[in-house]
């Protein structure tokens, strides 16, 4: 019990100094359950009642890997929150990668940068969660002949005040 507190108090640490997010872990729905053969994620609540995911590992992501991972748990993103709070973190690499694939196009268009704005580094991923896609989270199984089994069942849909 005092090891989950204390990993609840790291999770938090860490999302105030790599996202530059004050998060306040009110309950943990998974705690690092295997998302790929070298990644685990944990999936939690704030006090606000926001869901979040948590992804980390020994291998390198990209944003496009991130997606992928959170879309075959069976999740919803609704915001990939950007490193050291930097909004503008994934565009200003997208832009920089285009500029290198295409140096004479000085003034890319969002609809450009598209792709080029999923080839950036993010590990460790924090992502905010819309809902969950059929009530299930899953988690990555090696031994499963989809690559995925359900890790629990759970309802969850984010409700927007707009």
């Amino acid at each position: 019990m005092n090891d989950e507190i204390y990993d609840d108090m790291a999770l938090e640490q860490k999302a105030k100094q790599l996202f530059g997010v004050s998060l306040d872990i009110e309950q943990v729905v998974l705690r690092s359950v295997p998302v790929s053969p070298t990644a685990h994620a944990t999936v939690f609540f704030t006090a606000k009642k926001q869901l979040f995911v948590y992804i980390d590992g020994q291998s390198r992501f990209l944003l496009k890997d991130v997606k992928t991972i959170v879309n075959r748990m069976g999740l919803s993103a609704e915001i990939y929150i950007p490193p050291h709070g930097n909004k503008k973190y994934f565009d200003e690499y997208g832009a920089d990668r285009f500029k290198e694939v295409f140096p004479g196009m000085s003034h890319p268009t969002p609809d450009d940068l598209v792709y080029y704005r999923t080839l950036a580094p993010y590990k460790p991923a924090l992502v905010l969660i819309a809902e969950v896609k059929d009530s299930i989270i899953y988690q990555y199984d090696r031994d499963s002949k989809s690559g995925w089994r359900t890790a629990i069942k759970f309802v969850y849909r984010r409700i927007s005040l707009q």
